[in-house]
């Protein structure tokens, strides 16, 4: 059992292994979760973005060909309105010069009345002949005006239908484009699905991915094997991420088609024989599928930690996952620091149980011992006791023998002693 306080109210609770467990998958799946919305969310905007990019180039494509077009028509008919006004100049002008000849001719009927119906027939067949020659002239302009403005005609009509095809090729690529994007297909880089994941793999390796491994499984001992394997480790050696991905491209398929749950078994079977934590499948099988067009698809519930996704998803795929790991490596860390702490307090509570009893047992050998030198101090004691009543005994008797001492005198030392008495008597005879 392990104690964990609660960073909001600050209770204290234990849990056991399968509660610790919970507590970590909990996490790692909310914030995996968290970054899996995170980034649907951005590649919808991306992909709408994307496309209202593509119509707003379109449309201004279009825009700019039709004012080209319209400024092509205005010219034209520019051209054909000059050409008009040069048609009404030349008629004005003939018609000006043939009445300067008729007033001339009127006049020279007036001044030569003799000559005048040789004149006038000379006159009217020069002016006939000029008349026919200006109305072949007139017809010659007209029919080069009808010409041009046919010519425009079908140069505007040409014109349109340009336009109309390019407008329909426009609308086939904006459809093919739609088309592409509701596929959510991609471009390959190289020859096969595996190339282009691998060449787009090594392109961010040097970003941030300097500790990873992404190579191809080529152990088949088990019987089978994967496309790729990815790990990566921390800056201390530790692994904390691997995946088996495997890539299924509709090409690789014999005439009938295969469905992307086929394969799911045997990568989970891979998975689990080379040890890897995830599994997922880079598929263009069943290109039509909505379920699997709408993004990273998580299966899950039919197999661990497994997913299925499009080739355009493969960088992000592995994004997620690293982060994810990350994050619960971070949280496991964390934990782990706990747990050390909680070891290094059970190991204080031994090492102050053990030093406890050692203290009990050199404290009851230590009290023994003191017992005993009081003991010894109490019967030395005694013992200088009666050596004091000894010394203080001696000392009365001295005292005794002293005074006796001092009581000491002639009378007493020859009381009783005739011969002391007679020689003391003497001295003191001789003495005077």
């Amino acid at each position: 059992m392990q104690e964990i306080k609660c960073p909001k109210c600050g209770e204290v609770f234990q849990v056991d292994e399968s509660g610790y467990a919970a507590i970590v998958k909990q996490v790692r799946d909310k914030e995996f979760e968290k970054e899996i919305s995170t980034r649907e969310t951005q590649f919808l905007a991306e992909k709408n973005s994307a496309v209202k990019l593509a119509q707003i180039e379109v449309e201004k494509q279009l825009n700019e060909k039709i004012n080209q077009k319209d400024l092509q028509i205005s010219e034209l008919q520019a051209k054909i309105s000059a050409e008009t006004d040069a048609k009404k100049l030349a008629v004005t002008e003939i018609s000006t010069e043939k009445d300067k000849e008729i007033e001339k001719l009127k006049a020279q009927i007036n001044s030569c009345e003799k000559d005048m119906e040789l004149a006038v027939n000379k006159v009217a067949g020069e002016k006939d002949k000029e008349l026919a020659e200006k109305d072949k002239h007139i017809v010659k302009l007209s029919a080069q005006i009808e010409t041009s403005e046919k010519e425009n005609q079908l140069k505007e009509q040409a014109l349109k239908d340009q336009y109309e095809e390019k407008l329909r090729f426009k609308d086939e690529e904006i459809a093919h484009y739609k088309d592409f994007k509701a596929r959510l297909s991609t471009k390959m880089v190289g020859e096969s699905l595996e190339q282009h994941c691998e060449i787009e793999f090594n392109r961010i390796r040097p970003t941030g991915f300097q500790n990873a491994y992404f190579e191809k499984d080529n152990d088949a001992k088990t019987g089978s094997k994967g496309d790729y394997i990815y790990k990566e480790t921390d800056e201390n050696g530790v692994e904390f991420i691997s995946i088996m991905f495997e890539m299924k491209n509709e090409m690789d398929s014999t005439s009938t088609k295969k469905k992307n749950e086929d394969f799911f078994k045997e990568l989970d079977k891979d998975r689990r024989e080379k040890n890897c934590e995830y599994a997922v499948l880079v598929s263009l099988l069943e290109p039509d599928s909505e379920y699997y067009n709408s993004g990273i698809v998580d299966v899950s519930h039919k197999f661990p930690k497994m997913y299925v996704i499009r080739p355009q998803f493969f960088i992000p795929m592995i994004t997620l996952l690293r982060n994810a790991a990350l994050n619960s490596l971070k949280y496991r860390q964390e934990l782990e620091i706990i747990k050390n702490q909680n070891i290094d307090i059970s190991h204080f509570e031994e090492n102050m149980n053990e030093f406890k009893e050692k203290f009990a047992r050199n404290y009851e050998l230590a009290s023994k011992k003191f017992q005993t030198a009081i003991e010894e101090i109490d019967k030395t004691i005694d013992h200088l006791q009666k050596t004091k009543d000894a010394l203080l005994s001696s000392e009365n008797n001295l005292r005794l023998a002293n005074n006796k001492a001092e009581d000491l005198s002639i009378k007493r030392l020859t009381r009783n002693n005739p011969t002391m008495t007679a020689m003391f008597a003497q001295l003191e005879d001789k003495s005077k």
